[in-house]
């Protein structure tokens, strides 16, 4: 590819290869196509990007990606305003979303605690959170970060600042999952299934 040094495609490349999981060689590929569109679809993508950053905002209550100040599910009335889920980006609400089993509210942190990443908590949408609890409306909170190191801890430092607010606070139960084997599960998974445990 340098050996060609076509600045411009080269510049497309390297654009391409900022992407999370975008290797040099799927950058590459990705480049040549966008060279080999026509103009007018060429000119339709790039305007998606450009529309999408100037119109795209965080909705005022929630955080989550929005195009007006409330976002969809900030602005439905049906939806249950005393259960709240804490998730770490846009992407994690809708995958809970895409379940339809989910009837309450969100809230997005935009990350995690995460010192090695100078990532702390005023870098994350904590202090909006607990704005919303002002009200005594709410009356569950439920912690849905990843089950990761900088997850656990957000959720514990999240935890520990609500709890004199006297709101229940619970955490997603993680464990096997359907159609998994216990001989090939972790301990700190086959612990997570103990305690998320259910009636049957």
């Amino acid at each position: 590819m340098a050996s060609y040094n076509v600045a411009p495609l080269q510049r497309l490349v390297e654009q391409f290869e900022r992407l999370p999981g975008i290797g040099s060689k799927t950058a590459q590929r990705l480049a040549y196509f966008v060279l080999n569109l026509p103009e007018d679809r060429a000119k339709e993508f790039s305007d998606a990007i450009l529309e999408a950053h100037k119109k795209i905002r965080r909705c005022e209550i929630c955080c989550n990606f929005s195009d007006q100040e409330k976002c969809p599910i900030c602005r439905n009335e049906a939806r249950d305003k005393t259960v709240i889920c804490v998730v770490e980006t846009p992407r994690d609400a809708i995958a809970i979303e895409g379940t339809g089993e989910y009837k309450g509210t969100y809230h997005v942190l935009h990350g995690v605690i995460s010192p090695l990443n100078g990532i702390g908590p005023d870098q994350l949408c904590i202090k909006q959170l607990l704005s919303r609890l002002n009200n005594g409306e709410v009356t569950e909170v439920i912690m849905a970060t990843n089950p990761t190191v900088e997850g656990e801890a957000t959720a514990m430092y999240i935890s520990r600042l609500l709890k004199p607010l006297g709101i229940r606070i619970t955490r997603l139960a993680y464990g096997i999952p359907v159609g998994g084997d216990l001989e090939y599960a972790d301990d700190v998974t086959l612990a997570r299934a103990l305690e998320g445990r259910s009636e049957l």
